[in-house]
């Protein structure tokens, strides 16, 4: 039977407004929108969803303004804790995405509420935690360098997703964090490299603990753990929407890190998980449950 442990998620709430475009308009540019769809979203709420629906349990802090009763119910929906998601003194914040007619994205991103966490917060919430849990962290949230600090103090598992990745994240005590997960753009970023077996030697010589997860879409992912580095190829579907699907794959890794399975089937079920959710549109709406994972990799699972 699989392990069922906390994964505690502090990260972003935000509210998602998806617009249907012919391709990205450009600097002084205006174009028609064929549609727009309102979702709930974030990458922390996202990464929470999918942490939920790959079966773990997941407890999600963070900061929503008044207007945040349905990102909480949300949460609810799919029997994540609530108990540290508190009220901010401003809106909630929200994001502007454009989404092309090949399914790739461009996002603006307002923080509102998430980025009004204080510390007492975070002290309240990671007291109340437990040695060995997962602590699962994103970038937008303010306070990311004293929640790894201070996770790390209390002997949390640290899984950091360094997106969007600015000087916050540069300054942040990354050989803290049990497990980096990130993409190629982020992993220039990180690094000053751009081939991603450079970036990865780049970041196992500074970050020698850390596992290391570097995703690139189409073409996979590469996880490195000390010497050893797998690769998971990506799986062909017919892309629809590509939003949040790095945040599946993330949730559904955490989930599998929570429950011990081992490095090569959580990668398989990442992959996966974020293939079904490029099929279909929105950010939370999108992420399959384990059984529809569970489905999918009866039927495209490449032989060993």
């Amino acid at each position: 039977m699989e392990k069922s442990t906390r994964v505690l998620n502090f990260g972003s709430l935000n509210m998602d407004y998806v617009y249907q475009v012919s391709r990205i308009v450009g600097p002084g540019e205006t174009i028609h929108a064929a549609g727009r769809h309102v979702y709930y979203g974030g990458k922390g709420l996202n990464q929470s969803v999918a942490a939920a629906r790959a079966g773990a349990s997941v407890s999600h802090a963070g900061k929503v303004g008044r207007d945040g009763d349905g990102l909480i119910a949300v949460c609810e929906r799919y029997g994540i804790n609530t108990e540290h998601i508190e009220r901010g003194r401003g809106d909630t914040g929200h994001t502007f995405i454009q989404v092309d007619q090949n399914g790739q994205n461009s996002i603006v991103l307002f923080g509102g509420s998430n980025r009004e966490i204080e510390r007492e917060q975070v002290d309240r919430v990671l007291g109340q935690s437990a040695a060995g849990e997962l602590l699962l962290l994103q970038n937008e949230i303010n306070g990311l360098e004293y929640m790894i600090r201070q996770g790390a103090a209390r002997g949390l598992k640290i899984l950091l997703n360094p997106s969007p990745c600015d000087q916050t994240v540069l300054d942040c005590p990354l050989e803290q964090a049990s497990w980096l997960v990130f993409n190629e753009v982020e992993g220039w970023q990180l690094t000053g490299r751009r081939e991603p077996a450079a970036i990865l030697e780049a970041l196992k010589a500074r970050l020698p603990h850390t596992g290391l997860v570097l995703t690139l879409g189409v073409q996979g992912a590469f996880c490195q753990r000390g010497e050893e580095r797998l690769f998971q190829p990506s799986f062909s579907v017919a892309p629809v929407d590509t939003t949040g699907a790095g945040d599946t794959f993330l949730g559904y890794f955490a989930a599998g890190l929570a429950q011990e399975l081992s490095l090569s089937a959580v990668l398989e079920q990442a992959a996966a998980a974020a293939a079904l959710a490029i099929t279909r549109r929105g950010a939370v709406p999108s992420i399959p449950s384990k059984g529809e994972v569970e489905g999918f990799l009866a039927v495209n699972r490449r032989p060993l």
